[in-house]
């Protein structure tokens, strides 16, 4: 398959579907080893200790979110004037939830006993690094990373915001975030998997296992299904630009510029002691039809739905990535 020059309709009629079972294989070109050197080299790059903690849209002015992060509870919330403040979750008081507690006029004050954090240290309590990118909201655990610090998270380039479609989907799994990334760093598997949204898959680019360089990804050539014969072609390249994050950039065909941010966020163990991971993936589209401004318009109605595209994909990959988990954790995995 080649992306075909844009034309006036994102849309394009595939030739006669080949079936589930016909499709060329791909396991002969999804090398372990591949994938493997790319994730170490996503390990290697610098994150500066930021964790993804959610979405920009899930912090109000008038309620904190709550996350464990490593098995550290986090609280963040917003100042009088909407800015980020962030910090421990539990009341240094006599340990109260925080994230439980309301916020009233920028402080959040402890619905034990009242005790009020308006960002700055108090009674034991002293705030973190936050970050918000207008799309996500990052904390930075210097204790936990063991990074040297950077004064903001890797963030990666996205279309402006102004004239893009934003959305967060979030979900978890038993596994760690080298699961998730490896899953991500590996778009053989996409027709094969996830045949209700991917057809017509080809990796065209690789970064190369001898590569030593920053710069590669895997290039995709693809078919995202709509409906029936219908699709839409593009071309999309996989990077990572640092441990916990890969990012999905159209690089030609329809939305190009667009991104679908994967991040990886440890949560800390169950109760069975098995580790939990949480993925929060941010979906940013623009295009510049004309059409897309209706789009825009109506975000609140499609930001469900993108969402729930997104959690049908996860449910199957966080199953693959938590099987990996499984293997690697009882000596089973391949190679």
């Amino acid at each position: 398959m080649t992306v075909e020059r844009r034309g006036r309709f994102p849309l394009r009629l595939r030739g006669k579907p080949v079936a589930w079972n016909h499709q060329r294989p791909t396991w002969p070109e999804a090398r372990p080893a591949l994938i493997a050197t790319a994730l170490k080299r996503a390990q290697a790059r610098p994150s500066g200790n930021w964790y993804v903690v959610g979405a920009t849209r899930d912090v109000p002015d008038d309620r904190p979110l709550a996350r464990t992060v490593a098995g550290r509870e986090v609280v963040v919330w917003r100042d009088r004037a909407g800015g980020l403040v962030a910090g421990p979750g539990s009341c240094p008081h006599l340990g109260a939830p925080l994230g439980d507690s309301p916020v009233r006029c920028g402080t959040l004050i402890c619905h034990w006993h009242g005790l009020a954090l308006d960002g700055g240290p108090v009674a034991g309590w002293d705030p973190l690094p936050a970050h918000d990118d207008g799309v996500l909201v990052w904390v930075r655990l210097d204790d936990v990373g063991g990074e040297t610090p950077s004064e903001a998270p890797v963030v990666p380039a996205r279309p402006a915001l102004t004239g893009a479609l934003h959305a967060v989907y979030t979900g978890s799994g038993v596994c760690e975030p080298e699961d998730v990334v490896a899953n991500r760093l590996d778009p053989w598997h996409g027709a094969w998997f996830h045949p209700y949204s991917f057809v017509d898959l080809t990796v065209v680019g690789t970064p190369g296992i001898a590569d030593p360089g920053d710069g590669g990804g895997f290039a995709v050539e693809v078919s995202f299904k709509v409906a029936g014969r219908l699709v839409v072609p593009v071309r999309a390249v996989f990077t990572a630009p640092e441990p916990r994050t890969v990012v999905m950039r159209i690089a030609e065909g329809e939305g190009r510029g667009s991104v679908v941010e994967t991040h990886a966020t440890p949560l800390g163990p169950d109760g069975r002691g098995r580790p939990r991971t949480a993925v929060i993936e941010a979906v940013v589209a623009a295009s510049d039809r004309r059409g897309f401004t209706v789009a825009r318009a109506m975000a609140p109605a499609l930001r469900p739905l993108v969402r729930a595209a997104a959690g049908r994909l996860w449910r199957d990959d966080l199953a693959y990535a938590e099987r990996r988990w499984l293997l690697r954790s009882t000596g089973r995995f391949p190679g």
